[in-house]
């Protein structure tokens, strides 16, 4: 499901908002504008999500949970707080340990 917000002062209570798929991953587009997508996302345990890129630099952050993102060939490890910043094309995959949600922001493409 997705829930995009109009563009206006307001609040979200992410904690609240977070669901959980039976399987696998769900994503919840909370904002979009012409500029940036707000999308929570959320894995179950076990859940992997292959390397891959975004041509637009993206930030995570971790609401729940433990996890490891491989980022250009370095693990992080993933928990509640965790802040990071991907730049645009950077290599990356997600494995989640536990539940693990977070939100993830892109932000404008770069210029080329």
């Amino acid at each position: 499901m997705t829930i995009v917000k109009p563009l206006e002062a307001g609040a979200i209570d992410l904690a609240e908002a977070i669901v959980y798929a039976p399987e696998g991953i769900r994503s919840q587009v909370l904002l979009e504008d012409a500029n940036c997508r707000y999308t929570l996302m959320t894995l179950i345990a076990g859940t992997h999500i292959a390397e891959h890129a975004s041509p637009r630099n993206a930030t995570v952050h971790v609401i729940e949970g433990r996890g490891i993102l491989t980022l250009e060939g370095k693990d992080i490890d993933l928990a509640s707080g965790v802040f990071l910043v991907m730049p645009a094309a950077a290599r990356h995959a997600i494995q989640a340990k536990d539940n693990l949600a977070f939100l993830l922001t892109f932000s404008e493409q770069p210029a080329r």
